[in-house]
């Protein structure tokens, strides 16, 4: 509205939102989806289980943070058991704690040398 030369208040432009989604005003709006955090693929507390780096794993989940408008979240997993991330013979290492970034079906963004993602965790739709 501004490139066309029509000036409108903070207000007005949050009450023609409103207006836009079907909302009475801006405060039926913000009451019907305020400001509470976006809704996780898994919560804290939760046992889940996947593939890391090519390792099946099962862990509880100790953190969760949403990221990027709510499209992503940063968790933290303990692991059950600790798996070996490393696909050499005279090499090993073991994880116990993961963090990893995922989005709502719980892939990373992330990528193994070999184009697979590094974390792929079993969410319930």
């Amino acid at each position: 509205m501004g490139d066309g030369d029509l000036s409108i208040s903070h207000s007005k432009s949050l009450e023609l939102i409103a207006h836009q989604l079907g909302f009475k005003d801006w405060n039926t709006l913000y009451a019907a989806i305020g400001n509470r955090p976006a809704a996780s693929p898994v919560n804290i507390g939760e046992t889940v289980s996947g593939r890391y780096l090519g390792q099946a794993f099962t862990a509880e989940v100790l953190g969760v943070q949403a990221i990027a408008s709510a499209s992503r979240f940063r968790l933290s997993l303990d692991l059950v058991e600790s798996i070996d991330v490393v696909k050499f013979d005279s090499f090993s290492s073991f994880r116990k704690r993961i963090a990893c970034t995922i989005d709502r079906q719980g892939v990373s963004a992330e990528r193994t040398s070999n184009g697979n993602p590094q974390m792929v965790l079993e969410v319930s739709q």
